[in-house]
C-alpha cells in the first residue's frame, strides 16, 4: 500500500506528489524526505528541464526518481554522503535509459488522428537552447551541472558516477560542439563562450 507525502509546489505552478511505501521507513524518515524534496525540488526541476528539453518531461523524470528514492530514503541517507548528488545521478541515468528505449523505432498499425494542443516552449527558438538539446545526454548533463548549477568537476564526477577525467573530456567535447553549432571561434574559452 502506498502513502503520500504532502504535495510540494513546483516552480511552474504545478505540484509534485512523492509516494512512499508504508512500513518501509519510520515516520521521521518521511519528514526528512519531505523536507529534502521541498528544499531541492526547484533545482531538480531545472536540472530535469535541461536534461529532457521541456518542463513536462522534467517533472515526470523528477517524480519518477523521487518515487523510487523515497521508498528507500533511509538507505540512501545512510549509504550516500550526498543524497542530492545521488538523486542527480539517478535522474541522469533514468533519462539516458528512457532516451535509449524511446529512440528505437516503433511501428504501429494505425496512424494517430491528430496531435493534441501543445504549448510552445519559450526557449524553443533560442540558438543556445537548441544547440544544448542537440548534445548527447552525458555531454548535456556535464554542461548543465557545470555552467547552470555551478558544480565543480569533482562534484559533477560524483553526481554522474564517472571519473573527473571523463567529466573534463565530455565538457571539452560539448563545448566544441556548442561552439561549432553557434559559429563561435575555437579560441574563445571559459564561461563566456557559451
Amino acid at each position: 500500500m502506498t502513502a503520500f507525502v504532502p504535495a510540494v509546489r513546483c516552480g511552474d505552478g504545478g505540484t509534485a506528489v512523492v509516494r512512499h511505501e508504508r512500513g518501509s521507513a519510520v515516520p521521521g524518515d518521511l519528514t526528512d524526505f519531505a523536507e529534502f524534496v521541498e528544499a531541492s525540488l526547484p533545482g531538480l526541476l531545472r536540472y530535469g528541464h535541461a536534461l529532457t528539453g521541456n518542463p513536462h518531461d522534467a517533472a515526470d523524470l523528477v517524480q519518477t526518481v523521487l518515487e523510487k528514492i523515497g521508498s528507500r530514503w533511509s538507505h540512501v541517507q545512510r549509504k550516500t554522503g550526498d543524497p542530492l548528488a545521488y538523486v542527480r545521478r539517478s535522474m541522469a541515468n533514468a533519462h539516458i535509459s528512457r532516451w535509449r528505449r524511446l529512440r528505437r523505432e516503433n511501428l504501429v498499425a494505425d496512424i494517430p488522428e491528430s496531435n493534441p494542443l501543445v504549448h510552445a516552449d519559450p526557449f524553443e527558438h533560442e540558438p543556445l537552447w537548441q544547440a544544448l538539446r542537440a548534445l548527447p545526454p552525458r555531454q548535456r548533463a556535464v554542461i548543465v551541472l557545470r555552467y547552470y548549477e555551478g558544480l565543480s568537476e569533482a562534484e559533477i564526477a560524483e553526481s554522474l558516477g564517472v571519473s573527473p577525467g571523463t567529466v573534463k573530456s565530455q565538457a571539452s567535447k560539448a563545448m566544441a560542439n556548442l561552439r561549432a553549432r553557434l559559429g563561435r571561434p575555437e579560441g574563445t574559452g571559459g564561461r563566456e563562450a557559451v
